[in-house]
């Protein structure tokens, strides 16, 4: 691994003139294209360095991670090609990359680790965690995914129960709230179960067990003792189950301008507006609401706070609640309006119109200490829940995988299994090093996560793993042929739920632009 360690530091040092070069622009806001490549490109490369262990582990860890180095250098060479001036690159900076990407993107060398998945090499107590969670992935998920998918249907509630009896609830909670996430493997035990989960459904399965994720991060941040001991115990539980309302109809991933007002009355607040894709919204107890409470909109992010706004259960097909009886006098409104998506079904995403709706004064996170601060709490928030998403990735990705290989061992093409084709063996192991550098980058963030660091990393791996699902889960479904365009395969699932992951908990040019190259030039 010595050979691919000197590499990837190259790499990291073309990385880091390309920083310098661009950090030196009078306004870098005015290349975003170099801005988002570079911030990928820095992603791909941390990927790398994080997986070199891994690779230093054996022979097929090694030869996994050679292949997905060589992926990575591929990518960034082809990123700055014709561009050299842009990435501030001097003759001959890339010769030393391409020998290596030469060698172990060599089709015959990729092609050796195609059905090579590697070990794990988890502690025994974390291959529990996979191994349950797992088991009831199969059992309970996997003969109901398909049928959630093509009828777009709830999720069933003894899929809700089941997990959390399990405790699935309580993984990304503080134990001393009634959850389970303690320091070190905890933390990780949170992403081998999304994985898992994910792998049977996306919907169904690993992002059922993100809900309590936001809120909870945004409470141990801002909310006072009292809310965190009423509110995270419950979370815990599955007994409440949280929605995020934060993105609106205009303004998108843009949150420092959102208008869904909140104003104080006598005995607590009134909400106006409108938010959209509130995911999970119908069946939630709680939305995790984001409003402005100051009617100054020069203060953009400074106006914003954060409420947890209990409402009753609805179903898939949409809801109106009625406040008849308020403290306030006025009669609320809440209207949940279906949104009709391609893939990730089961969750169901929701516009919610708000007139009037009262909320108690102690709903307000923090409750005097947290006016101003929303916007900081729910970063907190959706900054934690991007090493959740890029789990659920895995899972998608090694769901397609699996349904690949056995396609292409039991179809025949021209006379002979799909599977003894050179290209096919050289897709397959290219997926089989992907998904494993992105599983194993996913350890290394999450331990860093729980030393309370991480962060720049928990941005850059979703980046790179839901950018890298797309093309596995299209390759899985290309491997397919016809019969991947068909519903009655899973592998169309997986792709149509793979291309929202780039998407949802925030855009992909919006964390690249706004969170890792800024991150980046200021480092």
């Amino acid at each position: 691994m010595q050979y691919a360690a000197e590499v990837v530091e190259k790499a990291r040092e073309i990385v880091d003139g390309a920083i310098i070069r661009l950090s030196a622009e009078d306004d870098p806001d005015r290349h975003q294209v170099v801005a988002y490549d570079l911030a990928h490109a820095a992603s791909g490369v941390e990927a790398c360095r994080a997986v070199l262990d891994y690779g230093a582990r054996g022979n097929v860890e090694g030869r996994l991670v050679c292949v997905f180095v060589a992926d990575v250098i591929h990518d960034l060479a082809s990123k700055t090609f014709g561009r050299e001036d842009e990435w501030g690159l001097k003759p001959g900076s890339l010769d030393d990359l391409r020998s290596f990407a030469s060698k172990f993107r060599n089709p015959e060398f990729v092609a050796s680790v195609a059905t090579e998945q590697g070990p794990l090499h988890l502690d025994p107590e974390l291959d529990m965690v996979r191994d349950a969670f797992r088991r009831f992935a199969t059992d309970k998920i996997v003969p109901r995914a398909d049928h959630i998918h093509r009828e777009n249907q709830d999720i069933p509630e003894d899929i809700i129960s089941g997990l959390a009896e399990m405790g699935a609830f309580g993984l990304s909670i503080p134990d001393e709230f009634g959850g389970f996430a303690g320091e070190g493997h905890n933390y990780t035990a949170m992403i081998i179960a999304t994985e898992e989960l994910s792998r049977a459904s996306l919907g169904a399965g690993g992002s059922l067990i993100t809900r309590p994720e936001i809120l909870a991060r945004a409470l141990i941040r801002g909310g006072t003792p009292e809310q965190k001991n009423y509110w995270l115990p419950k979370l815990a539980t599955a007994d409440v189950l949280a929605a995020v309302a934060v993105t609106e109809p205009d303004y998108g991933s843009d949150v420092a301008n959102l208008i869904t007002s909140a104003t104080r009355v006598e005995d607590g607040w009134l909400v106006n507006g409108v938010k959209t894709w509130c995911t999970f919204a119908a069946r939630a107890d709680v939305l995790m609401l984001l409003a402005r409470t100051d009617p100054d909109r020069s203060k953009a992010h400074k106006g914003l706070s954060l409420f947890i706004v209990e409402k009753p259960r609805g179903d898939g097909k949409g809801f109106l609640f009625n406040q008849d009886t308020r403290p306030s006098g006025t009669v609320g409104r809440m209207e949940g309006r279906p949104i009709e998506t391609i893939g990730y079904r089961g969750m169901h995403s929701y516009e919610i119109s708000f007139e009037n709706w009262w909320v108690p004064a102690d709903s307000l996170v923090g409750l005097e200490n947290g006016l101003g601060k929303g916007f900081y709490f729910q970063m907190e928030g959706f900054e934690n829940g991007r090493i959740q998403t890029a789990a659920r990735a895995v899972g998608v990705m090694q769901a397609a995988y699996e349904a690949a290989v056995d396609y292409a061992n039991n179809r025949k093409v021209f006379g002979q299994e799909i599977m003894e084709y050179e290209l096919t063996q050289a897709k397959l192991g290219r997926m089989a090093a992907i998904i494993q550098a992105s599983r194993q980058f996913a350890y290394h963030v999450a331990n860093l996560m729980a030393k309370g660091e991480g962060s720049l990393e928990a941005s850059m791996i979703k980046a790179y793993v839901c950018r890298a699902a797309e093309w596995v889960t299209r390759e899985a479904m290309q491997i397919h042929g016809g019969m991947g365009y068909a519903e009655e395969f899973s592998v169309s699932r997986y792709f149509l739920d793979a291309r929202v992951l780039s998407i949802f908990e925030g855009a992909d040019e919006t964390l690249s632009l706004k969170v890792i190259a800024r991150k980046l030039l200021k480092s």
